[in-house]
């Protein structure tokens, strides 16, 4: 923690330029843990500086040398492995068991994606036409990472950088920084040269904006909300940079009545609370239909009372606490919205559970009855919040999954592979989860429509991050 109100720069930590910090809260016990410092357009300076510099030389690494120093990386990694998930558990209130299974792991799993990707990357390509195609590290990166999955943000971004030739400067949610350090040294020991992995802290405004805008900045990465996506957007339109971003979503999930109701349903609520509902692609809108509504309804009632609320400290599968009192009066806001909207409230409400007095804890909440208009069907709540909604046949079921300004995943539940890779092929987003599957490592993940444009992880999470140069006339 001590390095907490520095920042990495050029291989070192170094005293910021900017003297303005705010404190780093534990949001389930409300109480401070530490203090950042916020950087300011100096700091970002003088990373871009340390970034450039650095990026003559590792750009021209060979592949194998940036596959010794990825292999050194996850090492290091696996080894500070608890150190992330306990910072995590601090940090944002990830219940321990889940910082380790899912926070944490990531760091390792998608890292070993792009070392299985790295290895087959290639390079140099001679074409049918006799000339030759060679891919090459972009340049200088910047890398904006959010709050509830900080490390497998964190990972997406920079080892594509890292494993391509590329340079980068990480912010990291301002709200979550002990991992983002933590990282910083895991990549120090792992003997990156200095200035090809920099880190300065700061609000979105401020170090956001000016990373979007230096004309020394070839790409900009950012995960976060839509709002913030459009306007890195437009920070970065100026000096025509390649920005890549993946942001909100409000993700259908399709049962049909030849599913297994009990099982898809009971895990279709857990999914959709699963990190205190605070996923981006998280299965938020439950379209059920007709046939079976009564019965599902029955099943997300027992499901959703089921979903325990705890301490992050304590082991289980229960949820913790939202990551501060922003997003708790967010979700309490939307909850009394459905309740307005006249949406029937199965489970939870408004409120912290019963016997938690600090803390931003939210009950999970169960809203049915609910029609795709209504705002709690629209709007990216960002908590234990689901909402249930009933069709008649598949083609309204479709209708209503992509009546939505995102595109990010959908998820489908039917015992009838015919019927499954007919629905697929018409929702429109970027990744479909059926009957339960999961997302692999080295899977591409990105969305459709608002939910933003590029692919991260794997292959495709290389390739964002290098440029294509034809070569004519070589012999």
């Amino acid at each position: 923690m001590e390095n907490l109100e520095k920042f990495y720069i050029n291989g070192r930590w170094v005293t910021p330029n900017s003297t303005e910090t705010m404190p780093v809260s534990n949001p389930a016990t409300e109480q401070k843990i530490g203090r950042i410092t916020l950087g300011n357009g100096t700091d970002v300076d003088r990373a871009v500086t340390a970034a450039l510099t650095a990026f003559e030389e590792f750009s021209q690494t060979s592949k194998a040398q940036r596959l010794s120093l990825l292999l050194r990386l996850k090492s290091v990694t696996e080894a500070r492995f608890e150190d992330l998930a306990q910072a995590m558990r601090l940090e944002m209130g990830a219940p321990i068991s889940m910082a380790r299974s899912d926070q944490a792991d990531a760091a390792v799993g998608h890292l070993q994606g792009f070392i299985d990707a790295l290895e087959k990357l290639e390079e140099q390509i001679t074409l049918a036409s006799g000339d030759v195609l060679v891919r090459e590290p972009i340049g200088v990166c910047g890398l904006i990472t959010p709050w509830n999955w900080p490390m497998n943000q964190i990972v997406l971004k920079v080892v594509p950088a890292l494993a391509t030739g590329s340079c980068c400067i990480l912010k990291p949610s301002e709200h979550t920084p002990i991992s983002a350090m933590i990282y910083a040294e895991i990549i120090d020991e792992a003997g990156y040269p200095p200035g090809v992995f920099n880190l300065v802290n700061g609000d979105g405004p401020t170090v956001g904006a000016a990373l979007s805008r230096h004309a020394d900045i070839q790409m900009m990465s950012f995960t976060g909300s839509t709002r913030a996506g459009i306007a890195v957007t437009q920070d970065a339109a100026p000096t025509v940079k390649r920005v890549t971003l993946e942001l909100g979503g409000k993700s259908p999930n399709l049962v049909f009545a030849d599913c297994d109701l009990e099982n898809q349903i009971t895990a279709s609520v857990q999914e959709c609370m699963f990190n205190s509902g605070q996923s981006c692609d998280a299965p938020t809108r439950l379209l059920v239909e007709r046939a079976c509504y009564d019965q599902a309804l029955d099943i997300a009632k027992r499901a959703g009372e089921a979903i325990q609320v705890d301490a992050p400290e304590k082991e289980g599968d229960h949820i913790g606490p939202l990551f501060d009192k922003i997003q708790f009066d967010r979700v309490q806001a939307m909850i009394s919205a459905g309740i307005d909207e006249g949406a029937t409230l199965l489970v939870g409400g408004l409120g912290r559970p019963d016997g938690m007095e600090a803390g931003w804890y939210v009950k999970p909440t169960v809203f049915a009855d609910v029609s795709n208009e209504m705002r709690i069907a629209q709007e990216e709540i960002f908590g234990p919040v689901l909402v249930i909604i009933p069709f008649e046949n598949e083609q309204e079921a479709v209708a209503i999954a992509n009546d939505t300004p995102y595109g990010l995943a959908a998820y489908l539940q039917t015992g009838n592979p015919e019927r499954a890779r007919r629905v697929a092929a018409k929702l429109r987003t970027g990744s479909v989860h059926i009957n339960g599957g999961g997302i692999n490592y080295g899977t591409p993940f990105g969305g459709y429509k608002q939910s933003g444009n590029g692919r991260e992880g794997g292959m495709m999470g290389l390739e964002d991050y290098l440029e294509t140069k034809t070569l004519h006339g070589l012999t």
